[in-house]
C-alpha cells in the first residue's frame, strides 16, 4: 500500500517525466495520505491507442493521464481529496505541453479488505 496505477497516451511518451512525477508522488502520499515511501508503488501504462470526443484520434491532438491510487481504508474523504488535488499538481509539473492538449484526472480508492501483498 499504497497501490498507484498510471494510465496514459503514448502521445504524451516524450514529454511525460516519469522518474519527477513518482518520486513527487511518492513524497506527497507519504506527506498527505502518512504512507511509509518504501510501500510506495507506481505501475506506469501507456496506452497505444486514445480517442477523445469526435477528434480523430490519428491527429494525436489530445492526451489522457489517469491516476488511480488505492490505499487503505481509514482516510478522510479531506485527505483523499488533498491527495488527488496533490497529483493534478503533479502532473501540470511533470508533464510537457508538446503539441496536445492534456486531459488529466486522478482519483482515491480505498483497497478491499481482501488486499493481501506478496513479497520475495
Amino acid at each position: 500500500m499504497p497501490q498507484i496505477t498510471v494510465d496514459y497516451s503514448s502521445t504524451m511518451e516524450s514529454a511525460f517525466d516519469r522518474t519527477g512525477f513518482a518520486r513527487a508522488l511518492h513524497a506527497s502520499v507519504v506527506e498527505i495520505a502518512a504512507a511509509k515511501p518504501e510501500a510506495c508503488k507506481s505501475l506506469f501504462r501507456p496506452a497505444g491507442f486514445t480517442a477523445f470526443g469526435h477528434d480523430d484520434p490519428e491527429e494525436r491532438g489530445h492526451a489522457i493521464v489517469h491516476v488511480t491510487l488505492g490505499l487503505l481504508a481509514g482516510r478522510t474523504d479531506e485527505t483523499k481529496t488533498k491527495l488527488t488535488e496533490a497529483v493534478l499538481g503533479l502532473l501540470r509539473e511533470h508533464v510537457k505541453q508538446d503539441g496536445f492538449v492534456l486531459h488529466a484526472s486522478a482519483e482515491v480508492r480505498d483497497l478491499d479488505p481482501s488486499y493481501r501483498k506478496y513479497e520475495s
